[in-house]
Order: C-alpha cells, then sequence, then structure tokens
C-alpha cells in the first residue's frame, strides 16, 4: 500500500468514524397509539414508554417501568443479533469476493 492509498484509508475511516456519531446523537421517535420507542440512528433503543395505562389498568408504575425495560432490552438484543448474523454474511461474501476485511465480523 502507497502512501496516497493509505491517507485515502485514513480518511475514509475519519469518516465513517463520525457518521457513527451523528447516528449516536440522532433520536427517532416511533409512535403507535399510547407506545412510543425512541431509537438512536445506530438501531439501538434508547427509551420505550407508555403513555397510558389504558391498555393495562392494572401495572402499578414500577410493573409498567419493568415492563419497558423488558421491551428496551428485549429489542436491542434482537437488533444486536441481526446485526452479528448479517455481519457474518457479508464476511462471507466479502471473502469469496477477494475483500479480506479486517474487524468486519
Amino acid at each position: 500500500m502507497d502512501l496516497s492509498q493509505a491517507w485515502k484509508l485514513m480518511k475514509l475511516q475519519q469518516d465513517a468514524m463520525k457518521i457513527k456519531k451523528e447516528l449516536e446523537n440522532t433520536i427517532i421517535e416511533a409512535e403507535v397509539g399510547w407506545l412510543v420507542i425512541s431509537v438512536n440512528g445506530e438501531m439501538k433503543v434508547e427509551k420505550v414508554e407508555f403513555e397510558t395505562l389504558d391498555l393495562i389498568p392494572w401495572l402499578s408504575q414500577s410493573q409498567k417501568e419493568a415492563l419497558e425495560k423488558a421491551i428496551l432490552e428485549s429489542v436491542n438484543k434482537w437488533v444486536k443479533k441481526s446485526q452479528e448474523l448479517a455481519s457474518e454474511k457479508m464476511q462471507g461474501v466479502m471473502g469469496q469476493m477477494g475483500l479480506n476485511i479486517p474487524g468486519m465480523s
């Protein structure tokens, strides 16, 4: 790899880190009826909130918070597993193309 290619690679890495930071700080809210889920640009759920307890009126505040936390954690676990699976599949394709990219797993 010559110096020009090294500089281009370094610039690409810097651009990728900048985009990653922007995505971390971007919050998208999806609201369906009484449920609001806030997700950052990296597809990590930041917040789950029931705006009303009309659907499940017998829930106490602590049960509501536990349910919100369970939804948040289960969705984040699902997203992480799906990203890992996609990364494994892409790594196989990239390998077949002769593109062995470090850290792509």
